[in-house]
């Protein structure tokens, strides 16, 4: 039931307005009837503090202090594609405003429940709760203090519609929400959209990164945002490369080079995988860079194995150096550090593959 719909008696002003704190004693709600009877004795009721010092109703026959507790309403945020199931309202206050599917949980049913009774009444479809997004509260000005339970709830069947008390259902994207009956439910859509930031992010990259969009899109990756961290530290991931490369035996082949020469040639790898990830560069380049690099390598007389092997070894101190980052905090930079470990991976896969190609061609 519409949550401004169980009124008793017409009331003055907008009873569906919020009222600042102090504008209802505690234990009152404003225009709402005085008790004067005892349900259980039926005798009269009087007024008095209880031990708190709280002025509420009392029953002296039986003892009883009454209290004046939240009346719980249940929306439910159902979406599609990320977009806001909404239902229009059919009734004032507020008719022709948007809400979500929102009203009373009645006596005798649980707040789940009411949720799912609520959502199939106002827009036609029936659901399974998926967790609870909000609680907050609301001061009604004719029912006092109401207490706002959102749920998320995934549909599992039933046909949209609008029902008895709505005139309309629809889904909006988040970015062009309509004007909102009720500010709770703008409160729970923005925890909601909050709750879900890492996820959509995660989901996006990894739609990208496995190809759906134009063939070899690599936009909008959550390990993009690495590129400038790898900017800026590849002088100390070289330094480390060079460190283990002029002492290792399986880098044998470049212990007679120059160490500026050495520098540079790793600095230009990494120059060209920080390039790579950002989108700057195809794969037709990567391919002409370590073609190139096989063929000069081969020419220099250094050993095929010991090229492959400084390969592995700045594949080695990127994936290093990103762990060294404390990437481990958050799901989104779990994912993060996992997208990039398996970029690495592909980037010096075909690194290793051209650069063969490359040494295998300058035989002839």
């Amino acid at each position: 039931m519409d949550p401004e719909r169980r009124k008793h008696s017409p009331v003055q002003g907008r009873p569906d307005l919020p009222l600042p704190p102090a504008a209802a004693p505690k234990g009152r709600s404003m225009n709402k009837p005085r008790r004067h009877y005892c349900h259980v004795c039926g005798g009269g009721i009087l007024r008095e503090k209880d031990e708190e010092g709280n002025e509420r109703d009392f029953c002296r026959p039986c003892g009883r202090f009454f209290y004046e507790n939240p009346l719980p309403v249940v929306s439910a945020i159902v979406t599609m594609d990320r977009w806001f199931l909404f239902v229009r309202r059919g009734r004032s206050p507020y008719r022709g405003m948007w809400c979500l599917p929102t009203g009373f949980a009645e006596s005798g049913e649980s707040i789940e429940e009411a949720v799912l009774r609520e959502l199939e009444e106002e827009a036609g479809i029936k659901g399974k709760i998926a967790g609870l997004v909000d609680v907050d509260s609301y001061r009604s000005r004719y029912y006092g203090d109401l207490l706002f339970l959102t749920f998320e709830v995934e549909q599992t069947g039933g046909i949209l519609r609008p029902g008895s008390d709505t005139t309309a259902v629809r889904y909006y994207p988040p970015d062009e929400l309509p004007r909102i009956a009720f500010p709770s439910n703008r409160k729970a859509i923005e925890a909601f959209v909050r709750s879900k930031a890492d996820y959509w992010a995660i989901v996006d990259s990894f739609r990208q990164s496995v190809g759906e969009g134009s063939e070899g899109d690599r936009r909008n990756l959550l390990s993009d945002r690495l590129v400038g961290v790898i900017e800026e530290n590849a002088e100390s991931i070289a330094r480390i490369w060079m460190k283990e490369a002029l002492t290792s035996r399986t880098t044998a082949g470049y212990h007679l080079f120059g160490r500026e020469r050495l520098f540079g040639d790793v600095l230009n790898i990494l120059s060209r995988f920080s390039a790579w990830l950002g989108g700057a560069r195809e794969d037709a380049d990567v391919k002409d860079f370590f073609s190139a690099l096989g063929r000069q390598s081969r020419g220099e007389g250094v050993p095929l194995s010991h090229v492959l092997s400084a390969l592995s070894l700045v594949k080695k101190h990127l994936w290093e150096f990103a762990l060294s980052r404390g990437m481990w905090q958050k799901t989104l930079d779990i994912y993060m550090a996992l997208e990039l470990d398996r970029r690495i991976v592909i980037f010096f896969d075909r690194a290793v593959f051209h650069a063969t190609q490359g040494y295998e061609a300058g035989e002839d």
